[in-house]
């Protein structure tokens, strides 16, 4: 009788209290942790997407932008003579006037002395005070025993801030020191010396000049050889001179046209705003929708940038809008093209659709599409913007359910604690227990054996 009661109380084969504990625990944390990893792991999923609709738009902006940076119009530039010039894009510029026709009839030259040759460049070259004057002003160059030296008068011209450099030049002859100014006349300089010493001997070897090219047939002058304003948008760099040489300064491929601009744009926004509608569509007949359905973030940027057609581009011109040349947003938010309405808006000024899509100069009223873009991802991304919160919002829902998992482990640890507290007094009356059975089997032995 005794033996089955110890039996079912499982004493005498022993309790792993320890695998008790742990099954209790996975028992009691399992569940709650299992929603919270699932709860995280979609929040996790959010965020992901969310900073991968931030960088698609931030993308997409600077893919517009620099289709519309004046190079998407002509390509790179070349020119027909780059051993007399070479030509690039003016940054934030837009090419006008290419082809142009282009003579270089002389270039600018820096004013050039150079002084008599000396034994090294640490002889002595008497004390004197050289007084340097152009177009900045008057600057006093002191020789004095400090620096009475070939080096130290080169040393001290180029600490002057006078727009005069000095540099010494050595050969088999000796050393000679050659004072520079900037290109073109209005940098000439002259020099005056004064002091106890004699007079040192500078001989010009270049004179200053302008530069002088014809463009399309009209004669420009300018101080430097880097010229920006003969060709709009256009930064020529003239190498050498030759008069009655004209060359031609074009681009490397036949220009981006109107309709070809305006396809470009449409693919890209469709493809961006595919994404989107991937990203934020919802689940149906039990599938699971996109990772930022009903995310207020996301809707925000669709709204944004579904105002884009709308949106004025310029306040002057035939065109201000997108959708006055033609391009309308389906209902699943992506763009096409009425080609008809399209092709009568070029026909009838296509200069003015390209200075509303990328006007000459930027204003407030004249943004242009980049600066349309611009907006949108300013507004969606500053302080306050969508975005911004958004993100804002699924990092605390993250950090929230770190704080949730370290949560149920400290309650989890503390439940370890009373189990394991819990099983000890367990131990303790079974040990009890046995040792009362033992007893209890022992009397009920000697009983039997008297009887």
């Amino acid at each position: 009788m005794f033996g089955n009661i110890a039996n079912n109380l499982g004493i005498g084969s022993g309790i792993n209290s320890a695998q008790l504990v742990n099954d209790l625990l996975s028992a009691s944390q399992g569940v709650k942790l299992g929603q919270l990893n699932q709860r995280d792991q979609l929040n996790s999923s959010r965020i992901s997407a969310m900073a991968a609709t931030q960088s698609a738009l931030t993308t997409f902006a600077a893919a517009v932008k620099e289709t519309l940076n004046g190079q998407g119009f002509v390509g790179d530039l070349v020119s027909g003579r780059q051993d007399l010039a070479t030509a690039t894009v003016l940054e934030g510029g837009r090419p006008e006037g290419l082809p142009a026709s282009v003579e270089v009839i002389q270039i600018a030259v820096a004013q050039r002395e150079i002084s008599d040759v000396f034994g090294s460049a640490s002889d002595a070259v008497g004390e004197r005070t050289l007084t340097i004057n152009n177009n900045g002003g008057s600057f006093d160059v002191v020789i004095d025993s400090s620096n009475d030296s070939l080096t130290g008068m080169r040393d001290a011209i180029n600490a002057s801030n006078s727009g005069v450099t000095a540099m010494i030049l050595t050969d088999n002859g000796g050393a000679r020191l050659v004072m520079e100014a900037q290109e073109g006349e209005e940098n000439a300089f002259t020099i005056t010396q004064s002091g106890p010493s004699a007079a040192m001997n500078l001989t010009n070897i270049a004179p200053a000049t302008d530069s002088i090219i014809e463009v399309d047939g009209i004669q420009l002058i300018n101080s430097s050889n880097t010229v920006t304003g003969a060709v709009p948008g256009v930064q020529i760099s003239l190498l050498a001179a030759e008069a009655g040489t004209s060359f031609t300064i074009s681009g490397d491929s036949e220009p981006l046209d109107v309709r070809g601009l305006v396809t470009e744009f449409v693919t890209a926004y469709n493809e961006l705003r595919s994404s989107l509608n991937a990203a934020t569509a919802p689940g149906a007949s039990g599938s699971s929708g996109g990772p930022l359905a009903g995310d207020r973030g996301a809707r925000e940027v669709m709204r944004k940038l579904s105002q884009l057609t709308s949106t004025p581009l310029t306040d002057i011109g035939e065109f201000k809008t997108l959708a006055g040349i033609g391009i309308r947003t389906e209902n699943d938010g992506t763009l096409s093209i009425d080609d008809t309405r399209l092709d009568a808006a070029i026909a009838l000024d296509s200069g003015a659709i390209k200075l509303m899509l990328e006007p000459a100069v930027v204003t407030e009223t004249e943004i242009g599409l980049s600066g349309a873009l611009d907006a949108i991802s300013e507004s969606l991304q500053d302080e306050s913007g969508a975005l911004t919160v958004a993100q804002e919002r699924l990092e605390a829902i993250r950090e929230s359910f770190a704080e949730a998992r370290e949560q149920i482990n400290t309650d989890g640890d503390r439940l370890r604690e009373q189990l394991e507290r819990q099983f000890a007094g367990l131990e303790r009356q079974l040990s009890i227990l046995r040792s009362t059975q033992s007893y209890v089997e022992q009397q009920f032995a000697s009983f039997n054996d008297n009887n």
